[in-house]
């Protein structure tokens, strides 16, 4: 099982801050968030996502990964 954890308006939308999933890659993954949780529908195209610490694209497989996150973009300064 991964452990997804959300942050900021992802965790809003998502209406927790952390879940365990087993889709098998991130594509799956995300395609299943959206299902899951709709209003991820609109937060999620712009978000990073770091699987075990690293930025990874939809192609990425999540067979063994332990952590998912879901960062929204963050203004500050």
């Amino acid at each position: 099982m991964t452990r997804v954890r959300y942050f900021a308006a992802a965790a809003e939308a998502a209406g927790t801050d952390a879940e365990e999933r087993a889709e098998g890659s991130l594509a799956e993954l995300r395609a299943a968030l959206v299902a899951q949780h709709p209003a991820l529908a609109d937060v999620l195209p712009r978000c990073a996502v770091m699987v075990d610490g690293v930025r990874s694209d939809d192609d990425r497989p999540l067979t063994g990964v332990e952590l998912v996150d879901v960062l929204p973009p963050f203004a500050g300064g």
